[in-house]
């Protein structure tokens, strides 16, 4: 039912059909990136997890990553065994559906491809984008692992 809806209400429909204790907000001001969710929510840019989308042929890659880390793109190349590159604003959107700023780490389509760093390990909780460049959901590191996949080192 979730693939038919579009940014946080599809975010916020597969959380209660999965059974997903979390919840999604929607803010007045901006969550685009790491430092602007960190001010409107009052944590501090590593407890966001942000989503940085590539590309990889028609496949699109998002690596979910502690705010204040980079992604290594050869890391992620050399685990997945193929080459990525950065995408634009037009493929993220056409590749997941989700704008920049609002790309979470699910529920995705089965031409994306999720990876979590493990950076976010050095915490219980943290924040992701839920769907839409305003709005974010908390989640614990543990419901992350157990929706999206082990943890792997992809940061600079």
């Amino acid at each position: 039912m979730f693939n038919n809806l579009r940014g946080s209400k599809r975010v916020s429909v597969y959380l209660e059909d999965e059974g997903i204790e979390a919840r999604v907000i929607t803010l007045d001001e901006s969550t685009r990136t790491s430092q602007l969710a960190a001010n409107a929510l009052g944590c501090t840019v590593a407890e966001i997890a942000k989503s940085i989308a590539f590309k990889a042929g028609e496949q699109a890659v998002v690596v979910v990553i502690s705010g204040d880390r980079r992604v290594d793109a050869n890391k992620v190349s050399a685990y997945l065994g193929f080459k990525i590159v950065n995408a634009d604003a037009e493929t993220v959107k056409e590749l997941t559906g989700y704008s920049i700023g609002g790309v979470p780490p699910f529920p995705h389509t089965p031409n994306v491809k999720v990876i979590l760093d493990k950076s976010l390990t050095r915490f219980e909780k943290v924040w992701a984008a839920a769907g839409t460049p305003n709005s974010v959901m908390d989640l614990t590191v543990d419901q992350l692992k157990s929706i999206v996949g082990d943890f792997v080192d992809v940061a600079i």
